[in-house]
């Protein structure tokens, strides 16, 4: 059930994996994700929800080998940027968990302090403290 005092997520970037349970993991352990639902059996997970502490998250799910699939992406092919008021903190979590650093914690020229690393499936993670710019009044 959602809380109604924070708003759910409304964009849910979608990746697959080879070996989804190791990759929940490994989000979890590296980034700080928290496990917020998981559906499947074995080996196989079908739908998954991981939470990012400052708001949103991901979906993830075992690859099926079915090209027909409407959800068919393949394996180590996503990218995202998530907010992070820690920076260094966070990155020496994924570094003790063995992310492969892409970029070392550096500041931007516009105002942000960020790093990227992929996981063990080839997914790149951007984490950074640039929130975006303010919507403009509609």
């Amino acid at each position: 059930m959602t809380d109604m005092r924070e708003p759910a997520p409304q964009v849910w970037p979608i990746l697959r994996a080879n070996d989804a349970r190791a990759l929940i993991r490994f989000l979890v352990e590296a980034f700080g994700f928290e496990e917020t639902a998981v559906y499947g059996e074995g080996d196989r997970v079908d739908h998954c929800e991981l939470s990012w502490p400052p708001g949103g998250g991901v979906m993830l799910g075992s690859d099926r080998g079915d090209p027909s699939h409407p959800w068919k992406l393949s394996p180590g092919t996503f990218g995202a940027y998530a907010v992070t008021d820690d920076v260094d903190g966070l990155y020496a979590r994924a570094v003790a968990a063995g992310a492969e650093i892409v970029r070392k914690p550096s500041d931007t020229d516009y105002g942000s302090r960020d790093f990227m690393a992929r996981d063990p499936e080839g997914n790149l993670w951007s984490f950074g403290t640039y929130r975006g710019e303010p919507r403009k009044a509609g």
